[in-house]
This record gives C-alpha cells, sequence and structure tokens, in this order.
C-alpha cells in the first residue's frame, strides 16, 4: 500500500499549455507534469530560477490525474500593438511601446485556448529518492506561499484544493477519492458524466495493476529548466473509463 497526495483542481477558466508556435496558444484538456509541479513548487515558493529547488522538486514526486470534466473549449482573441526592433533602442515600459513613432508601430493577432468549467483530481507520490515530503506538500497547498492558478495568472482558483494524505492499495483507488460537492448543483452545472480518464506515468500497469485498455503517447511536459522555458519528453499513459463512484449512488 502506498501513500498519496490527492487534490482537486478546478477554476471558471483553466489553460494547459502545449508546445506553441507563432500566433496561436492552445491548450490541453487536462494537466500534464509541468503544470503540476510549477503549481506544487509555486505552493512551497520555489522561484523559477532556483534551479536546485526546481530539480530537488521534479525529482521528488511522480504525478496523476482524473479528468471528471475536460470543460468546454473557449478561445480569447487578442490584438496587441508592439514596436519594430530598433537598433539602439531599448523600451522599458509598455508606455514607452507605445510612444514609438507611428510607423514603427505593428499589431500582432494572437489567439489564446482555455477550457471552461473543467474539474480534475491530481494525484501525487514520492519518488525513491524524494527530498520533498508529501506531508511539506500537503501544508504548502493548504497554505501556498506564491498565488496559484491554473496555468495563466487569468485563471485563479475557485474552488479549495482540499488536499489530503491517504494511504491506497491502487493509484486508482486514491484518484477515484471523492470531495465535497463544489456546489449543490455541481454535476448538472459541470456538465460531469461517470464517463472518466484516468493519466499517469510509470508503466502501462501503473493504474490498477492492469494493462488491458491503456493507452500511450509521448509529451513534451518534463521540466528541464524553467528559467529558459525547456521540457522534454516522457511516457504519459490513459484509460477511458465509467467512474467508480457513479453520480446515481452519491
Amino acid at each position: 500500500m502506498r501513500e498519496y497526495l490527492v487534490f482537486r483542481l478546478y477554476a471558471p477558466l483553466a489553460s494547459w499549455g502545449e508546445a506553441a508556435v507563432g500566433e496561436t496558444r492552445p491548450t490541453a484538456t487536462h494537466p500534464g507534469r509541468s503544470a503540476i509541479i510549477g503549481l506544487l513548487g509555486a505552493a512551497l515558493g520555489i522561484r523559477r530560477d532556483d534551479d536546485a529547488g526546481q530539480q530537488a522538486l521534479n525529482d521528488s514526486v511522480r504525478i496523476a490525474v482524473k479528468q471528471r470534466s475536460p470543460g468546454t473549449l473557449l478561445r480569447d482573441y487578442h490584438t496587441a500593438q508592439v514596436p519594430s526592433t530598433q537598433t539602439k533602442v531599448t523600451y522599458r515600459t509598455r508606455r514607452d511601446e507605445l510612444n514609438a513613432p507611428r510607423k514603427a508601430i505593428n499589431t500582432i493577432l494572437s489567439s489564446r485556448d482555455y477550457r471552461g468549467d473543467g474539474l480534475w483530481t491530481v494525484a501525487v507520490w514520492a519518488t525513491e529518492a524524494a527530498t520533498i515530503s508529501l506531508e511539506a506538500l500537503q501544508a504548502a497547498l493548504e497554505r501556498p506561499r506564491f498565488t496559484l492558478y491554473l496555468g495563466r495568472k487569468a485563471c485563479p482558483l475557485a474552488a479549495p484544493l482540499a488536499p489530503r494524505r491517504m494511504p491506497a492499495e491502487t493509484l486508482r483507488a486514491a484518484l477515484d477519492s471523492d470531495f465535497a460537492p463544489i456546489d449543490p448543483g455541481e454535476q448538472r452545472l459541470l456538465r460531469l458524466s461517470d464517463d472518466v480518464i484516468y493519466y499517469w506515468e510509470g508503466g502501462a500497469a501503473g493504474l490498477d495493476g492492469e494493462a488491458s485498455g491503456v493507452e500511450s503517447n509521448d509529451v513534451w511536459d518534463q521540466p528541464l529548466n524553467r528559467r529558459r522555458w525547456q521540457f522534454g519528453p516522457r511516457v504519459e499513459y490513459r484509460r477511458f473509463a465509467r467512474d467508480a463512484n457513479p453520480k446515481e449512488a452519491r
């Protein structure tokens, strides 16, 4: 039996960044390893330029996610005016940029994707090389050092994380932990169904000892260097399933 730290993620808007090139900023349907490590790091007060702290956290935990609802896709269309790069000219403030000669100002178009009203359960467990305990992580999530948000600063939490440590026979049992409803009408408001998706790392049979029905995918969300925004690949496993806690039985 292993000990897990489980908590819940909900916000009206969340953005789980994927590889972004050019004017499009897409979002995944669920938080990946980079997003969870970033959230835990913010709770602990580890700054992005603290390479040793970031590495210690990254080496200390493994993560898994149960997607109760991916939410709905929302696309925000942006226009922004920025001046062209000029030799020997430095823009120190936004006001400096907008005061540049009119002929030097260009309009940049972009779109940013969000997930609206998504709901996820996260499970974290310690590695053999862990130097940061689950107890410390739970305490940090209860009293975070930095403001927590789901992917972007425009996406603050809208429900308690409700972190708790618990022993469980399997990872799936930990992810199936129940939480108090966010709202009495949670099932209807968040369009929850009995169909869920589990995402995890560490082997095809890592969810519950069974490898049947498991899919895998290479994802680039393994943090390598936060200051330079460098990420490496990892294998993410997933399984589509019926919720072990059907809504009708609640």
